[in-house]
């Protein structure tokens, strides 16, 4: 069993509330019964409950990547409170009995075990299996939704067309109540990725009366990024419909944009799957899309030993919100067998199933300011090389190493080795300043370390700036965007 520490707990639980009552029956001395087994890889006990009767509850690391939750409590919430009081127990030093393990714990581990047993078998007896197609194509229905996607791109080109020769200038009320009423015609054409960015631009222009100029700029970005859609999305589905076994895009991010979601069976059919990584985050945020009704709470994370950055972005519907779990910033390193990456270009988003974690220490961080890019020049024209497709991310982040942080002319700028400068500034659709807390730093963390930054491309004077998100030093990391 891995080390358990405070900080995993919290990234199990459920909820923020979860996490409170989970330590409070700890604080409460609520468990009547703090048993482990001998190899230590089961935790069970039982904990007062409202009944006469105590709960029983155990975690089960027979999986160390993916330890299970059991408890005899009615609770929907997935860890329960007990389970997660029972893992705050031991994280926080209290002392666990040995026993023996509980007989329908064994049962239901032998099960597993079989079970495990006959997949493996399975594997063994059609070794080819993994080389082999997961899924037949319904090609009769796949040639029919490409035929509705292909209808809802060519309403979106026309209206992308028409605004464009119109000009923004004509764009009012009325002219945005049509725009929105065409957007919920889309949701009926499989393409829920244009549909929110057509939702985009309208949100962009209900804002004209505030900044009329800055509102000008993004919303005719978003409408050069809706006509690249429009135009490979009708490309690449043509030619999907002419061939329905061809091979779905995976070197772009297109067929998320045009709204797929990705099953990790599919990313691990066509190779997506990176072995035996290791990860640890740099920089957490929680935002709000409107666009497409969902919360976002999104991980920066290094791989350690690539260097590339990656992003894990779990997303919350507005209406599910409530019972999906929300995530948050996590300090440990996570070891993963298999990590899934989605097609993407430069910040990938990545997922996994089961993960094993331990504290980071002095190695690491030395290991992370080792992969930090050193030249300024070279990052800026790898950023310049995504951004100008009008598709890609518009906010790439990079992990770079400098050799100051300093101000020059009452501007805040890293400056690398060879005496380059990179202007530092707060964006204003993230909501969260960053430069302010520099002051804040002691004078040797503002030297000779490594900072994430995202870019941002501003379209009206074609300027590149960044935003300092987070600076890791010989010992830390310290996180500025939250």
């Amino acid at each position: 069993m891995a080390t358990i520490t405070e900080a995993y707990v919290d990234s199990l639980a459920p909820t923020a509330g979860a996490i409170k009552n989970g330590r409070d029956l700890v604080k409460k001395n609520s468990f009547q019964l703090l048993n482990e087994t001998d190899d230590r890889t089961l935790l069970f006990g039982e904990c007062k409950g409202s009944g006469k009767d105590p709960y029983r509850c155990s975690v089960d690391f027979m999986n160390e990547g993916s330890p299970v939750f059991r408890c005899s409590c009615p609770s929907r919430q997935f860890p329960c409170k007990h389970a997660l009081g029972l893992l705050y127990a031991r994280a926080l030093g209290k002392a666990f009995a040995t026993a023996e393990m509980p007989q329908d714990i064994a049962d239901k581990r032998d099960k597993a075990e079989k079970r495990e047993e006959k997949k493996k078998e399975a594997a063994a007896a059609d070794p080819g299996d993994s080389v082999k197609p997961k899924r037949k194509v319904n090609k009769s229905a796949l040639v029919k939704k490409i035929a509705v996607q292909l209808d809802g791109l060519g309403l979106l080109e026309k209206l992308v067309l028409q605004l464009t020769l119109s000009g923004l200038g004509s764009v009012d009320k009325k002219t945005l109540q049509m725009i929105e009423e065409q957007a919920k015609q889309l949701g009926n054409h499989y393409i829920p990725g244009a549909q929110a960015g057509l939702r985009e631009f309208v949100m962009i222009m209900q804002q004209s009366e505030i900044d009329r100029e800055a509102v000008y700029t993004d919303a005719m970005e978003q409408l050069l990024a809706l006509r690249a859609l429009t135009k490979k999305g009708k490309a690449y589905l043509e030619q999907r419909a002419a061939d329905p076994e061809s091979p779905m895009e995976t070197d772009t991010n297109l067929e998320e944009l045009l709204g797929h979601a990705w099953q990790l069976a599919e990313l691990r059919e066509y190779g997506r799957v990176q072995k035996d990584a290791e990860l640890l985050q740099l920089a957490f945020m929680c935002y709000t899309d409107e666009a497409r009704g969902e919360f976002a709470d999104t991980g920066w994370w290094i791989d350690l030993g690539t260097g590339h950055i990656r992003v894990t972005r779990h997303l919350r519907p507005f209406r599910a919100a409530r019972a999906l779990r929300e995530e948050d910033t996590f300090h440990a390193v996570v070891k993963t067998e298999e990590l899934f990456l989605y097609p993407g270009e430069l910040n990938p988003r990545v997922r996994w199933e089961n993960a094993t974690f331990r504290e980071p220490g002095e190695s690491d961080y030395a290991k992370i300011k080792s992969l930090a890019a050193a030249s300024f020049p070279d990052v800026i024209k790898q950023v310049k090389n995504v951004i100008k497709n009008p598709l890609a991310d518009k906010s790439p982040v990079m992990l770079v190493a400098f050799q100051s942080i300093e101000q020059i002319d009452g501007k805040l700028v890293l400056r690398d080795r060879a005496g380059k400068q990179l202007q530092l500034e707060d964006f204003q659709g993230n909501g969260r300043t960053t430069t302010a807390l520099v002051s804040l730093l002691g004078e040797e963390e503002l030297k000779d370390q490594a900072a994430l930054v995202m870019f941002r491309h501003h379209l009206d004077d074609n300027r590149l700036s960044a935003q300092l998100m987070s600076m890791v030093t010989d010992s830390r990391i310290i996180r500025l965007l939250y």
